[in-house]
C-alpha cells in the first residue's frame, strides 16, 4: 500500500514539473543557505586556528601602547629597550626565551627584480619562540648576530617574487640600499590570522637592523616564550609587574603597554566567527520555514484542484487514512527532493566561495544530514494540515465539486 502511494505521489509531481521545483524552491534555498554558511564558518575558524597556531603556542606578545580601543591623545609610550628583554628572560620565573624585534618596511633587489617587504631585526630566539621551519639554509650564527653582519633570511613570497622560486643560497641581495648575503629560506605559512603575508619578510640580525634602518635600540615588539609547565596568565601577571617598575608607572595608572595571549585570540576570534556563523545560520534558516509555507499553500491548493480524484478514490473503497498518507507523502516527497538540490547546491557555492576566500574546504556530514533531515520534517509539518484537509472531504460533496 505505501509503494502504491508513493507511486502516485510521485506521478502527480512528475505532471506539474515547473510548479514542483517553484514548490521546492524555498526548501532548495534554505537548505543551501544553511549548509554554505555553517561549513563556511567552520571553515574560516578553522583558518583562523591554523594562523593563530602557527605563530606557537604558550607566546606572550608583548607591545608598547594600550592596545585596540584604548588610550588616546598624549605622548606616545616609550619603545622597549634591549634590557627590558633581558630583565624579562632572566627575572620572569616560567619564560624560555624572549625574542626582541625591530622592523620596517623595504624595497628587495635581485638582478633587476624588485620587492616591497617587512624586514625584521631580530635573535635566534625567535625562531625557538615560535618554530619556524626553514626549506634551505641556516639560522644565524652566534657571532653574526653579535656583530650585526648583514645576512637574511627570506620568506616565500619574497624567494617567489625575486629568486622565481629557485633557491636563493648563496646570492646577494639589497634590502633598502644595503647588501647581504642570503644564508636561508623559511618554510611556507600562508596568511595571517588578521590578514597579511606571513611569507612577505625578510629576516636579519636585530644588531643590523637598528643600526642601519632604524638607527636607534628601540624595541617595537618583544615575544615571550612560557614553559609548558607554567600557566601563561600567571607569567603575564609578573611580567606587568616587572614592567610597571621599569617604566616607572605607579599608583593606579594604566599600563603604558600591553600583552596579549595567542591561546586567548584564538579563543576570542573562534567565539566571535561561531557567534556569527550562527547568527547568519538562523537568517538563512528563516527560508526553511518560508519553503514550508509554500509547500502547504500548494498543497492547499492541490486539494481543491483534485477535489473530485479524491471522491472517486473514497468511492470505490479507499479510507480517510490513505488519501491522507497519499497527500503527506507527496508533500514529504517534494521537501525531500528540495533538501537534495539544496545539498548539491551548498557543495558547488562552498568550493567556489572557499576558493575565493582561500581557506580549506572541509565537508560537514553532520550539518547535511541535519539540513536534509530538517526538509523532510519540514514536509510532514507543513503537509499534515492539506493532507488532513484532503482526508476529511465528503465523498459525496466531492464527487459533486465542479
Amino acid at each position: 500500500m505505501f509503494g502504491t502511494t508513493l507511486s502516485l505521489a510521485l506521478r502527480s509531481i512528475a505532471r506539474h514539473k515547473l510548479r514542483s521545483f517553484l514548490t521546492t524552491l524555498g526548501i532548495i534555498i534554505g537548505v543551501a543557505a544553511v549548509v554554505t554558511m555553517v561549513t563556511l564558518g567552520k571553515a574560516t575558524t578553522a583558518a583562523v586556528q591554523k594562523s593563530i597556531s602557527s605563530l606557537g603556542t604558550n607566546i606572550l606578545q608583548v607591545r608598547p601602547g594600550q592596545g585596540f580601543g584604548r588610550g588616546g591623545g598624549g605622548p606616545r609610550p616609550p619603545d622597549f629597550k634591549p634590557q627590558d628583554a633581558i630583565a624579562i628572560r632572566d627575572q620572569i620565573a616560567g619564560v624560555t626565551a624572549v625574542a626582541a624585534q625591530a622592523g620596517t618596511t623595504a624595497t628587495a633587489i635581485y638582478e633587476g627584480a624588485n620587492w616591497s617587504t617587512t624586514l625584521n631585526g631580530t635573535t635566534n630566539a625567535y625562531f625557538q619562540v615560535q618554530p619556524w621551519p626553514l626549506t634551505e639554509g641556516r639560522y644565524f650564527t652566534p657571532a653574526e648576530e653579535a656583530a650585526g653582519k648583514s645576512v637574511c633570511i627570506i620568506g616565500n613570497t619574497v624567494n617567489t617574487n625575486l629568486y622565481r622560486g629557485g633557491s636563493p643560497l648563496g646570492t646577494r641581495m639589497r634590502i633598502g640600499g644595503i647588501s647581504c648575503d642570503v644564508i636561508g629560506r623559511l618554510s611556507a605559512r600562508g596568511q595571517a590570522g588578521f590578514g597579511g603575508d606571513q611569507d612577505d619578510v625578510v629576516i636579519m640580525p636585530l644588531k643590523a637592523v637598528q643600526r642601519r634602518f632604524t638607527g636607534s635600540t628601540d624595541l617595537k615588539l618583544l615575544l615571550v616564550g612560557v614553559d609548558q609547565a607554567y600557566a601563561t596568565s600567571a607569567v603575564q601577571a609578573s611580567i606587568e609587574d616587572l614592567l610597571r617598575e621599569r617604566r616607572n608607572i605607579t599608583g593606579g595608572k594604566d599600563d603604558d603597554f600591553n600583552i596579549f595571549d595567542t591561546a586567548q585570540i584564538s579563543a576570542t576570534l573562534t567565539q566571535s566567527t561561531t557567534l556569527l556563523t550562527g547568527i547568519v545560520t538562523a537568517v538563512a534558516g528563516i527560508s526553511l520555514v518560508v519553503g514550508g509555507i509554500g509547500i502547504m499553500n500548494i498543497m492547499l491548493v492541490s486539494v481543491t484542484e483534485r477535489t473530485r480524484e479524491i471522491g472517486i478514490r473514497l468511492a470505490i473503497g479507499a479510507v480517510a487514512g490513505e488519501v491522507l498518507l497519499q497527500f503527506l507523502v507527496e508533500a514529504i516527497a517534494l521537501s525531500m527532493l528540495g533538501g537534495v538540490i539544496g545539498l548539491v547546491v551548498a557543495q558547488v557555492a562552498v568550493l567556489s566561495l572557499t576558493g575565493v576566500m582561500k581557506v580549506d574546504y572541509l565537508f560537514d556530514p553532520q550539518i547535511n544530514m541535519i539540513a536534509f533531515a530538517i526538509s523532510a520534517v519540514i514536509g510532514v509539518v507543513f503537509g499534515y494540515f492539506p493532507a488532513r484537509r484532503a482526508a476529511a472531504l465528503n465523498p459525496i460533496d466531492a464527487l459533486r465539486h465542479e
